[in-house]
């Protein structure tokens, strides 16, 4: 449904890869919403993606940015402002990468180097884009600055390695931050706890189809989308949710709250009922035998 409640309100726009990102959906919809965006993301990504397309269906332009390097994000932030000629009202940080993930590593055995890099991109990044706006004052006040997170920042799930570590200091960035911010131009920070969502970058994760699948067992309301997470991002980014700060929210159709479900304790009992089958007929032909 459309409202307009973002009219007249520009901001930026982190991330989008393809049609499957969460940020792609949320360009969609702050357009449709009545915003103005400049979509940005590091020189390979564009490359790699087709952000093109989404520009021409949003009629919004690309400036490239490695969110890691600050004279990057500060020529984002001065052509922005320039392009809406004036400040900013939101950004959307929806970065994150892990070689250690990509290679199969355990966390116990992570490279440093790569874990380094890791958090540069997916944690620091979302540091630097703020205090690049910072310095410049480059957004009104009662901004509203989001970034994506995930419940392996308070939860152990195997195989996410050192990317929950990085979405931990994603979400401390937003609260000590949010506080700064707040107290300067009443600017709100806020992280997403999204549910595992169906994105070229999620599929990369080692074992995400039973993680999407668990979830939404899980769930009483199931997994939330990426169509879904961008109504919520768009919520934020809105007059609505002025006094919503240093938060981080879970949108997870109720994963975050729950210890077990009905669902998937009849899978489990299940796969027990399974595996004693198969032990009792091993230990029919082992008397056999």
């Amino acid at each position: 449904m459309e409202n307009g409640i973002l009219t007249g309100k520009k901001g930026i726009i982190f991330g989008a890869l393809d049609s499957k990102s969460i940020a792609w959906k949320v360009a969609e919809y702050a357009k449709k919403e009545g915003a103005e965006i400049v979509l940005t993301n590091a020189p390979i990504a564009l490359r790699m993606g087709t952000i093109n397309e989404l520009a021409k269906e949003t009629n919004s332009i690309i400036v490239p940015a490695d969110a890691t390097n600050t004279e990057d994000l500060k020529n984002l932030f001065e052509k922005s402002m320039e392009h809406f000629r004036g400040k900013i009202d939101f950004v959307l940080h929806s970065i994150g990468m892990s070689v250690n993930v990509r290679k199969g590593k355990q966390y116990y055995e992570m490279n440093y180097d790569w874990t380094q890099k890791g958090m540069d991109v997916s944690a620091m990044s979302f540091h630097k884009t703020i205090k690049s706006a910072w310095d410049l004052d480059a957004i009104n006040d009662w901004g509203s600055i989001v970034g994506l997170s995930y419940i392996a920042a308070q939860r152990v799930f195997h195989s996410y390695n050192d990317m929950a570590d990085n979405k931990a200091l994603l979400e401390s960035i937003a609260r000590s931050f949010g506080y700064h911010y707040g107290l300067k131009n009443k600017v709100r920070i806020n992280t997403i706890s999204q549910s595992p969502t169906l994105t070229t970058a999620g599929s990369g994760v080692n074992g995400f189809d039973g993680f999407f699948k668990f979830a939404d067992d899980l769930s009483p309301l199931g997994n939330a989308s990426a169509e879904d997470c961008a109504n919520y991002c768009i919520s934020l980014f809105s007059d609505y949710t002025r006094k919503i700060t240093m938060q981080n929210l879970f949108h997870d159709g109720g994963f975050s709250s729950m210890g077990m479900s009905e669902k998937v304790m009849e899978t489990y009992m299940n796969n027990i009922k399974n595996d004693w089958k198969i032990i009792f007929n091993k230990n029919e032909l082992t008397d056999i035998y």
